[in-house]
């Protein structure tokens, strides 16, 4: 036997004995719970300490740091950074 058969011989028997071991175990039911009591609320601007925009621009943060130079509420979906 090559060893790329070995191989193969001992991955099957492990899904095999994976398969089995699902076979005896019950399916597990995903919970199913309102959608307001997942969602954590909301935290005003006071709450975390940030100062509000004053500047009347977007204010969205990318990943390095540069900030939206777009109007806040913008219909666009892409930012504009600076």
């Amino acid at each position: 036997m090559s060893k790329t058969d070995e191989l193969r011989a001992m991955r099957e028997a492990k899904y095999a004995r994976s398969a089995a071991a699902r076979a005896g175990q019950p399916q597990a039911r995903p919970k199913t719970e309102p959608q307001a009591a997942t969602k954590p609320a909301p935290v005003a601007p006071a709450e975390t300490g940030a100062e509000p925009e004053t500047d009347g621009l977007c204010g969205h943060r990318s990943m390095n740091g540069r900030t939206c130079t777009r109007e806040a509420g913008h219909a666009a979906k892409s930012h504009r950074y600076s």
